[in-house]
């Protein structure tokens, strides 16, 4: 008689990339389900924001495939490096208005600062290495144009590296 299977424990790791908001309340719900060892969650939502009012909407556009492979690869590298319980990482793409949610960070730890760590750690990489590209849809009805890479950001990543 053959032994049965052991249950294959889910993946500590989510990552989405859709048009459509997400729920934080119900993305912490999954991502904690039935992980008992886990003593902190640290939660980062990006919005957009309206510039001072000079901003009608954001767009943002992604390279299919490849920025799900390398936001995997990000929330990966924080499991291994904090030694997170779980790690989710959704991004929106599309149209977005002020006020709107655009990026959601989730990471869960034993301790809180490594899920603190986790989530800074996905989050500075992932604006830097993740295939996004934003453009500006201006109050006035002009064209703001695409947004080019900050500088801050590549410094945020770099304190990361060893």
């Amino acid at each position: 008689m053959a032994a049965a299977a052991s249950p294959v424990a889910p993946s500590p790791v989510t990552v989405r990339i859709q048009r459509e908001d997400f729920d934080v309340a119900a993305e912490t719900a999954a991502l904690v389900a039935g992980r008992t060892a886990i003593g902190a969650i640290v939660t980062f939502t990006g919005l957009c924001r309206d510039e001072g009012g000079a901003l009608s909407a954001l767009e943002l556009e992604h390279y299919p495939g490849m920025a799900e492979a390398e936001i995997r690869r990000i929330c990966d590298e924080a499991v291994t490096r904090f030694s997170l319980q779980g790690v989710a990482a959704i991004h929106r793409f599309g149209r977005m208005a002020p006020g709107e949610n655009i990026v959601l960070v989730i990471a869960s730890a034993p301790h809180r600062h490594a899920a603190f760590d986790g989530a800074s750690f996905v989050m500075d990489y992932l604006k830097t290495s993740a295939p996004f590209w934003k453009k500006e849809h201006r109050a006035d009805g002009t064209d703001g144009g695409w947004i080019a890479a900050k500088d801050a950001d590549d410094r945020a990543r770099d304190k990361w590296k060893p």
